[in-house]
């Protein structure tokens, strides 16, 4: 079943392309709009070096990746914490991102703030109500609002040996609006229930935990696999959405290496 676009959320402004709603939330390619929380923003120079600029009313608090900040008004405070704790900063930093967390407050007026990502790419939305929890590849978190919590989740062995994505993820939970980000463009998959998509481990940055994925081989035999430069898949089954990166980290890296040990 497709929800109404806007499933009782903020109405978004400056929406691009179709609005696709599913019964584990919903996702859109958007140039602005407003978070659960009332904050405005703002993407600016999609595709590959994108930034957003959220107008924070007074009182307001935005958390983010430590280095995200690009600029931002007097008005608002920053303040770096181990959120929930030595062991949840901990959970954090084996799943990839870092040990400690950014809060802006807008706790001397409104203002504007300005974030983006390490790696050139793009930022996408997503809202949720809390119903459903979303897991985050290592790098793709980049910013949320106070109500999302951010932790670290093990994967299990078989999928932390063979993802490429380790045995811990980001763990989103909460009501509110999360900010992921990607190396390239970024693009979500949104699949009927019953309907699959076969995805590159390197490719992933954000999907429902509830969503259920296979890991599997690129090709029917484990030659093929390797030499298509493939390796290991997932497939996913929907109902739900996959935001998928049009880069890949790992293979960049790998082509970057002769270049750096010259």
């Amino acid at each position: 079943m497709i929800l109404s676009p806007y499933a009782g959320f903020p109405n978004p402004k400056g929406i691009e392309g179709p609005v696709l709603g599913t019964p584990l939330g919903f996702c859109f390619k958007e140039t602005s709009g407003v978070t659960l929380d009332g904050i405005n923003y703002e993407y600016l120079y999609q595709g590959f070096n994108a930034v957003i600029r959220l107008d924070m009313p007074h009182d307001c608090r935005i958390k983010s990746e430590p280095g995200a900040m690009v600029a931002m008004s007097p008005t608002i405070q920053l303040d770096a914490s181990m959120e929930g704790g030595f062991l949840k900063g901990l959970g954090r930093a084996v799943a990839g991102e870092s040990f400690f967390v950014s809060t802006f407050h807008a706790n001397n007026g409104p203002g504007q703030l300005y974030l983006t990502q390490t790696l050139p790419g793009d930022l996408s939305t997503i809202h949720t109500d809390g119903s459903v929890d979303w897991t985050i590849q290592k790098g793709g978190y980049l910013a949320s609002t106070p109500g999302i919590i951010i932790e670290s989740k093990s994967q299990g062995i078989a999928k932390g040996l063979f993802s490429g994505e380790g045995f811990f993820l980001l763990h989103a939970k909460g009501a509110g609006t999360i900010f992921i980000s990607s190396f390239g463009s970024i693009q979500p998959l949104t699949l009927q229930p019953g309907e699959q998509m076969v995805v590159d481990n390197g490719h992933m940055v954000a999907w429902p935990t509830s969503m259920h994925y296979t890991i599997e081989k690129a090709a029917k035999g484990w030659l093929s696999s390797i030499k298509s430069g493939e390796g290991i898949v997932c497939r996913f089954t929907g109902p739900g959405t996959v935001y998928i990166q049009s880069k890949n980290p790992s293979a960049f890296g790998h082509w970057c290496t002769p270049y750096l040990t010259r």
